[in-house]
């Protein structure tokens, strides 16, 4: 084998070791990326799921029996006495401030918070930092130490009442 010979098939083995290793980090790139989506789908399945939760409960801790009710009778945020946990919850806003932790076998510490705003009824993106109103915003956060953004979905519930 000749001098030109051997640059040459060093020249060919050096060209396939470079295309083997783009093709490699091309590979472990495109799971890694994966992965990232499957632990997004999860947070945002966990945050929809709690929605879906609260859905199931009354508007308010007053409107358990449906009456007709003016927006100063609607109760304060958050659990009332006696709800020390999320089985005793029955309406919208007992779930202000929940935090629950959950672990899956493929992706472990997701934070699931819960927060429950009166909502203005001019503007439901607005919160009402005092008074209340027949619109509850619930804002759900899902963090993880696995997502580089938290996933956040928020829903508005209403009540109308004459």
């Amino acid at each position: 084998m000749s001098g030109i010979q051997s640059l040459l098939a060093i020249g060919a083995l050096m060209l396939f070791g470079l295309v083997t290793l783009r093709f490699n980090s091309a590979v472990v790139q495109n799971i890694s990326l994966e992965v990232e989506n499957k632990v997004y789908l999860t947070a945002f399945s966990l945050a929809d799921d709690k929605i879906e939760e609260i859905k199931e409960k009354a508007f308010d801790e007053e409107t358990i029996t449906f009456r007709a009710i003016n927006p100063d009778e609607l109760s304060n945020l958050g659990p009332d006495a006696g709800e020390s946990n999320r089985k005793l919850f029955d309406d919208i806003d007992d779930y202000d401030n929940d935090t629950t932790h959950i672990g899956l076998p493929y992706v472990e510490n997701f934070i699931v918070s819960t927060r429950v705003y009166y909502a203005d009824p001019t503007n439901l993106n607005l919160i009402l930092t005092s008074g209340k109103s027949y619109y509850k915003r619930v804002d759900v956060q899902v963090t993880s130490e696995h997502l580089s953004n938290p996933v956040n979905l928020s829903f508005i519930f209403t009540l109308h009442s004459k």
